[in-house]
């Protein structure tokens, strides 16, 4: 009878053997595909697969859930059925097919972002939609599934031929027998839930290595559960007074003067008339500062924004705050740092913040967000409608007007002319103007017009980097003519980098950005080096335009004498302060560490590890842990 017991759930220790056979397989191809970038060391090697064994145990007792609850539940009676036969034949194949389908998603999400899955995969599979139009549009999926079923057909049969499969229809146990196997199987997912997390893989200083070590599913499943993280609960802290009190001290400038509201608003004042100067603000997807030759680039990728910047002011130490356009999104918008968790472009709880939207707004501006795609996405034309901006998205589009698209959007030239249509339409009816341009078209799968550079259409990120430079740059030479051009403000901008992982885990060069500021009538070509990041692209825009506003800005204006150099930088879960050479990380787990930047180019970093100093210490809890007071206390609203 036991024997007989015993046969009913063996089955499921063969699917984990297989399981893990495909895993350990997907991470030597991952290994072998960065072999330059990972540390070979013997001892890093054996970690890499000995902690990812680890996690792809827990991941298979994740994945075998239901059937371990079937094989429990099925009565004899049934089990001795054809019915059953047929049932376990489907589900296993089943299983097996969604093993090989996730060793193949994992390559090409690695491919694109050189990590096991997280946020990213958990956002993509929210908006289904854009995800599976991408997918369709960027790779042959008629081919891949017909190749994942015939290798998970293949290893059906190699399972079928080991007999187990056949056992499954040989089973005298009773309920009471079979509780001790199922509570043994589902103890793996319910201990790992309770008391696994994904520390165990920060074995390495190489974030590779690191990464290497995970397991997709449980990657996916961990990210999942930490789509919010209370600053608080996980983050290193002081008294909260002192950490808004200290940033007071980073804030402070000779033309502010605090108010007592228990936060950090103060009033800008300049002194001199205003200027009612028109704002187009492009941001650029993925545009890293590699791709500029003025920033080091060697592939000529971007003739027309490196042309224009000997005619701009460009800002050549310049940083991004995160690694997602929303991440861009927000930090510019709002001038805020990059808090754990998900951004607050997707939180609820968004509308009627200190935005700059609004400031535009109070001065008279028509303030517009302008994206080519469907602004739903990543909860944009939410966050931005509800914070100072109209919307114009792809619904906002004629037939005429796209003559060009991609599942994420219209292509940037089409974008581009409808911002030069929303300009007129401002321009006619008397009113100053503030455009958030949002391009897609550097996103894969790298579609665009044929003719237009010479690169062929879906071929990769450089042609589409190139596309994109060459649609701004026949966007300006079309703006010149119109009778606005004279009195607007250019911003072009990155949202982020195009990749973001690196050998550490906050590596500067995948953060470092351009910032152009365009307007020949207006502005003195310059280039300004001082460090600084995506915070302060209002506070310094409006001390261009000379303005006196209320503010509750975490930036500052760059060109003011005593602008202190800075940038914040982060991921969902690492907070990082970039200042004097040196890199200041909070983590989880109440951690904060501290590196020297001994080498940085717009390619790569090295650190070296150093003692935290108290001064560093207060400065960047000053930032975030006040942005958490200030966020749970809610006067970081406009209303307040």
């Amino acid at each position: 009878m036991q024997d007989s017991m015993r046969s009913r759930f063996h089955f499921i220790g063969i699917v984990f053997w297989f399981f893990l056979v495909i895993s350990t397989i997907t991470r030597t191809v991952l290994l072998v595909k960065s072999i330059d970038v990972v540390s070979l060391s013997i001892l890093e090697i054996l970690k890499i697969y000995i902690i990812g064994a680890f996690y792809d145990f827990i991941s298979a007792g994740y994945l075998v859930i239901p059937f371990v609850i079937y094989l429990f539940l099925i009565p004899q009676k049934i089990f001795n059925h054809k019915v059953h036969r047929y049932l376990a034949y489907a589900f296993t194949y089943v299983l097996l097919f969604g093993a090989v389908f996730l060793a193949f998603s994992e390559w090409f999400f690695w491919d694109e972002f050189s990590v096991r899955f997280n946020f990213i995969a958990v956002d993509y599979l929210i908006y289904t939609k854009e995800v599976i139009g991408n997918i369709k549009e960027s790779y042959p999926m008629g081919l891949l599934l017909s190749i994942i079923a015939m290798t998970s057909g293949v290893l059906f049969y190699l399972l079928y031929k080991t007999k187990r499969v056949e056992n499954l229809l040989r089973d005298k146990s009773s309920m009471k027998q079979r509780v001790k196997p199922t509570l043994i199987y589902l103890l793996i997912p319910i201990i790992s839930f309770a008391q696994v997390t994904d520390s165990f893989s920060k074995f390495s200083t190489n974030q590779y290595n690191n990464e290497l070590s995970k397991s997709g599913l449980y990657s996916l499943f961990g990210a999942f559960r930490n789509n919010t993280l209370d600053y608080d609960t996980f983050y290193l802290s002081e008294d909260e007074l002192s950490a808004v009190s200290n940033l007071k001290k980073s804030l402070s400038s000779t033309n502010s003067t605090f108010l007592n509201d228990g936060g950090v608003t103060r009033d800008i004042v300049n002194n001199g008339q205003e200027k009612d100067y028109n704002v187009v603000m492009i941001v650029v997807e993925s545009l890293s500062g590699k791709f500029l030759e003025s920033l080091g680039g060697d592939k000529g990728l971007t003739p027309n924004l490196d042309s224009i910047i000997k005619e701009s002011m460009f800002f050549n130490n310049f940083y991004a705050t995160g690694t997602r356009t929303i991440r861009g999104m927000e930090s510019i918008t709002l001038s805020v740092p990059p808090m754990p968790g998900r951004s607050i472009v997707k939180r609820p709880d968004n509308h009627n913040m200190y935005s700059s939207g609004f400031i535009f707004r109070d001065k008279g501006y028509e303030t517009k967000f302008i994206y080519g795609g469907y602004g739903y996405f990543d909860n944009m034309n939410e966050f931005f409608s509800n914070n100072g901006f109209d919307i114009v998205d792809r619904s906002n589009f004629s037939n005429e007007e796209d003559t060009f698209h991609t599942v994420w959007g219209v292509c940037d030239e089409d974008l581009l002319n409808k911002t030069l249509k929303e300009a007129d339409a401002s321009y006619h009816a008397h009113k100053p103007f503030m455009s958030f341009v949002m391009t897609t078209t550097n996103h894969r799968p790298y579609d665009y017009p044929n003719g237009r550079v010479d690169v062929p259409s879906h071929t990769g990120r450089d042609g589409a980097v190139k596309y994109t430079d060459y649609a701004i740059g026949d966007f300006l030479s079309k703006a010149k003519n119109k009778p606005w051009f004279k009195n607007t403000i250019f911003v072009i901008v990155a949202d982020h980098c195009a990749v973001s992982a690196g050998k550490v885990e906050l590596p500067l060069d995948k953060y470092h950005i351009p910032m152009i500021v365009y307007a020949p009538e207006i502005i003195k070509p310059q280039v300004i080096d001082k460090l600084s990041s995506q915070i302060d692209v209002m506070p310094t825009l409006f001390s261009m335009l000379n303005w006196s506003y209320k503010s509750k800005f975490y930036g500052r204006d760059i060109l003011e004498e005593s602008f202190e150099p800075r940038a914040l930088v982060g991921t969902y879960q690492k907070l990082g302060l970039y200042k004097d050479d040196v890199l200041s990380v909070l983590s989880v787990g109440k951690k904060l560490d501290s590196y020297k930047v001994l080498e940085q180019d717009i390619f790569s970093t090295k650190y070296k590890e150093i003692p935290v100093d108290k001064e560093k210490k207060d400065e960047i809890l000053s930032y975030y842990q006040s942005a958490s007071y200030l966020q749970k206390k809610k006067l970081d609203r406009y209303d307040n």
